[in-house]
């Protein structure tokens, strides 16, 4: 599998990425999916462009895809975007946040400390992870 970062450097994958987070938002009742012909429209690409940047995301797990007879529709899959967001939260944290943790004396003292933040992590991701499963229901079950 390709290196997530080297997927979504590609400005063409964050836009089809862009197009499929914005399905999901405007147009909840379809599950998020949307066809390869309506992202080459929007998009202004041709098909090809679009399946073969399409090939890269779904070997990602960027996005899934159902198959209906010749069409083949797509959607986004947010898990493998946990390891950006886990590379990037130090990066985007606060001076605030960051002036808190080296405090001495007392603050530093209620500032978390590794084992807090590795379960405080933990909780975070089971609870994405749980709400994804659910949504993955709630499509499975208005596919029915």
């Amino acid at each position: 599998m390709a290196d997530i970062f080297d997927v979504v450097a590609d400005t063409t994958r964050r836009d089809i990425l862009g197009v499929l987070l914005e399905r999901e938002t405007v147009a909840p009742q379809s599950g998020g999916e949307i066809s390869v012909s309506e992202i080459v429209s929007t998009l202004g690409l041709s098909q090809p462009t679009v399946s073969k940047h399409l090939k890269v995301l779904r070997e990602a797990g960027l996005v899934g895809v159902r198959e209906e007879g010749q069409h083949r529709y797509y959607h986004l899959d947010r898990r493998p975007l946990e390891v950006l967001e886990d590379w990037l939260i130090p990066f985007t944290a606060s001076d605030a946040a960051a002036d808190a943790v080296t405090l001495a004396g007392a603050e530093a003292e209620a500032a978390l400390n590794e084992d807090q933040r590795a379960f405080a992590s933990a909780i975070g991701k089971a609870f994405a992870e749980t709400a994804h499963q659910v949504s993955a229901v709630v499509v499975a079950k208005k596919r029915k």
